[in-house]
């Protein structure tokens, strides 16, 4: 899994932004302020590997739902492979289009969108366009929860969220921050 991601990274740095997997560090951190009893309606950007994904599945409800948003190719066919689920819908499309998605499927608004994307490669057009989608999938007491490689999206995201939590941890490749953001 590991040199199918380096490769990954290789060829598609604008839309792959890790050259390894995710760590267990990092999942257990992105996960913690999820409660699994009440949030329902799931939206992932940027699986790469499904590292969150699979665990995302084992802990949610059985009538939970999650979206899983992978564009590249590779990536997508591995979930395809892997995954499942009646409760999963995986997309090989653009996070720019949740809402579209959610309303595909008849799901509302999500409770918490989980977002591994790469903030600080795309264009800032695109970072924005992402973002607002996000903002506007969620339900009005939502979580948006994003990890990145540097403290570089904290500005941009608290000019969206009104509560923006960071955690860091140092077990992961790079190190990475968790930004839990709160919509209300």
């Amino acid at each position: 899994m590991g040199k199918d991601f380096r490769k990954e990274f290789w060829k598609q740095k604008d839309t792959v932004g890790a050259m390894a997997p995710s760590s267990k560090y990092l999942r257990t951190k992105m996960l913690k302020n999820i409660d699994f009893s009440t949030d329902k309606i799931f939206v992932e950007l940027g699986p790469g590997t499904g590292v969150f994904t699979h665990e995302l599945i084992k802990k949610m409800a059985p009538d939970a739902k999650l979206l899983v948003f992978e564009v590249n190719d590779t990536f997508f066919k591995q979930l395809q492979e892997q995954i499942s689920d009646d409760r999963v819908f995986l997309i090989h499309d653009s996070a720019e289009k949740i809402q579209e998605y959610l309303e595909k499927y008849n799901l509302g608004k999500a409770d918490v969108v989980l977002s591994s994307l790469p903030l600080a490669v795309f264009s800032e057009n695109l970072r924005t366009s992402i973002l607002d989608a996000s903002k506007i999938a969620l339900k009005s007491d939502g979580k948006y929860i994003q990890f990145q490689y540097s403290l570089q999206s904290r500005k941009l995201l608290k000019e969206i969220y009104k509560t923006v939590r960071i955690s860091f941890t140092a077990f992961n490749f790079p190190p990475a921050f968790v930004y839990t953001c709160y919509k209300q």
